[in-house]
């Protein structure tokens, strides 16, 4: 794809990222709704963000500087390569002095990368993925401490909220009560 004048001028003849004036090509910045949504970068660059199994950290170093960028785009790809890399140490610095307005940090964040990789995920007995909101049965006679009462087996509870620290938590109201429920105790319907 030849380059846009334009992108060219704005890129000063340069990589976007690392400031190589060699292999230069376009590279559109998913999801592509947001405007001006290209960036001019190197093979290198290109090659790593699209493969990450050939990703050399040393090269990102770079980021040092394009973090700065007034383009948008460049900053995108700037965050989500630094959160690829986070492991390393030193990127982990970069994305803490790093800032994006709320429309480019939700760009950024559109692809689902650099997401919160300790994230709470509860699951049913079955396995099968709970949300706010769903509805499950017990499947095992749970005796509920402070209630009182035996929640038996087969019943309903209705619009479950999850326990957003525990993932083996979730809540939920059986014979009028609010109580917390082992996941491995229920399953999804």
């Amino acid at each position: 794809m030849k380059i846009d004048k334009k992108l060219l001028e704005r890129s000063q003849n340069k990589c976007e990222l690392c400031g190589s004036e060699e292999g230069l090509q376009v590279f559109k910045v998913e999801p592509a709704t947001y405007a001006e949504s290209e960036i001019v970068v190197c093979k290198t660059c290109a090659d790593q963000i699209e493969n990450p199994e050939n990703m050399d950290p040393n090269h990102w170093r770079c980021l040092n500087d394009s973090m700065w960028s007034e383009v948008p785009a460049v900053q995108v790809i700037s965050w989500r390569m630094l959160h690829r890399l986070k492991d390393e140490g030193w990127p982990q610095s970069l994305l803490d002095m790093m800032y994006l307005d709320e429309e480019t940090q939700e760009w950024a964040e559109a692809t689902g990368e650099g997401g919160d990789e300790e994230k709470v995920v509860h699951k049913d007995s079955n396995g099968v993925v709970l949300q706010n909101g769903d509805s499950v049965v017990l499947i095992k006679d749970l005796k509920v401490s402070g209630g009182g009462f035996t929640a038996k087996r087969g019943t309903a509870v209705r619009r479950i909220s999850l326990v957003h620290d525990n993932p083996e938590h979730i809540e939920g109201r059986v014979e009028g009560q609010q109580i917390v429920i082992l996941t491995q105790y229920v399953k999804k319907i």
